[in-house]
């Protein structure tokens, strides 16, 4: 067993894209996603870290993934909304491609849309809300997944965690970024436990039979839960609509029957929404951002935490000290490494 060893943000990167380079993924390909796993390392959200390479690798050997592929982004027809088509690729890659286009629409419409369509997709948002950010747009991302969670009162599942994010920008400083699933809790975190041998928090999940469970075997064999009961329920709904049927790709439903498992990676398709801020106050009193910092500012002032600080403050840390991984997780890294090293 290998001792346990800290790494920096670029060294890690270039281990991870190594493994995928070593899997048969296209430089195009292999970038973006191994950029997307360590930034959930980075951030300390273990479950879109590290642990994701070996699902990214078991959709590959299923065939369900296209390595090699080059997305396309469609020709403009001068409306706000880019597509790019995946190709069966990761979907890092198809955004890698449409989100400067994105941009520079949303800064000249004031509003643009960009749609993904047949991605395998794995990862956080907040990285793509970033790079929107970054460029001083508000931004939304969300998709859905395989089913996974049972509508609220429901007793089989039907909608996927469904993941949903929103960025505003803050000049220099880190934009105000939320990112959350829409069921309690995303599936990465039912498997860590599993892993873990833990049980799960009560009101997380089901079993086959519909009835409550804190295990997470059953959990996983049954269905997790929407979170905030039909509120949760609603929005998760909304986003099969948005970013499945609207966008003419897989609503989570489909998309497990397409990959026959939840053992693998969901395939369906992305929606990202930009908004240039200083295009929709134009003509109005005041500055939009100075007006976003004043009420921002009001809620740190009564001691709440805006959403993302934890993965901010996490991120000061990995650029001071590195990012820490366990001896397992250096182990995990070595095997994928070694071409005969199974997944």
């Amino acid at each position: 067993m290998p001792d346990a060893a800290t790494y920096s943000t670029d060294a890690l990167e270039n281990i991870v894209r190594d493994i995928f380079l070593r899997a048969g993924l296209s430089a195009q390909q292999a970038g973006p996603v191994a950029a997307v796993i360590v930034a959930g390392e980075r951030d300390n959200c273990k479950s879109h870290g590290i642990y994701r390479i070996e699902g990214c690798l078991r959709t590959l050997a299923a065939g369900k993934v296209q390595p090699r592929a080059v997305p396309v982004l469609a020709e403009d027809d001068g409306t706000a909304v880019v597509r790019v088509d995946a190709r069966g690729g990761f979907s890092p890659a198809a955004f890698a491609l449409g989100a400067p286009v994105l941009a520079e629409r949303a800064h000249k419409l004031g509003v643009a849309a960009l749609v993904i369509n047949d991605c395998t997709h794995f990862s956080a948002l907040w990285p793509e809300i970033e790079a929107l950010t970054a460029r001083g747009l508000a931004a939304m991302a969300m998709c859905p997944s395989y089913s996974s969670v049972a509508p609220s009162g429901g007793t089989a599942p039907l909608l996927g965690t469904n993941p949903f994010a929103f960025g505003w920008p803050r000049g220099e400083g880190h934009p105000y970024v939320f990112d959350f699933a829409t069921s309690v809790v995303a599936r990465g975190e039912i498997e860590l436990h599993r892993r873990a041998g833990k049980p799960l928090p009560e009101g997380w999940a089901i079993d086959s039979d519909g009835r409550p469970t804190t295990d997470p075997d059953a959990a996983l064999a049954g269905a997790m839960l929407p979170f905030g009961g039909h509120k949760g329920s609603a929005i998760s709904t909304m986003i099969e609509l948005l970013a499945g049927c609207m966008i003419g790709d897989m609503t989570s439903d489909a998309a497990l029957d397409y990959l026959g498992t939840t053992a693998i990676l969901p395939h369906h398709g992305e929606l990202i929404l930009a908004f240039s801020p200083a295009r929709f106050a134009a003509g109005r009193p005041g500055d939009p951002f100075a007006r976003a910092e004043a009420f921002l500012g009001a809620i740190s002032g009564q001691g709440a935490r805006l959403p993302s600080q934890r993965r901010f403050a996490a991120r000061a840390r990995v650029a001071a000290e590195g990012i820490h991984l366990n001896a397992d997780e250096v182990a995990l890294l070595e095997r994928l490494r070694d071409p005969g090293g199974s997944v």
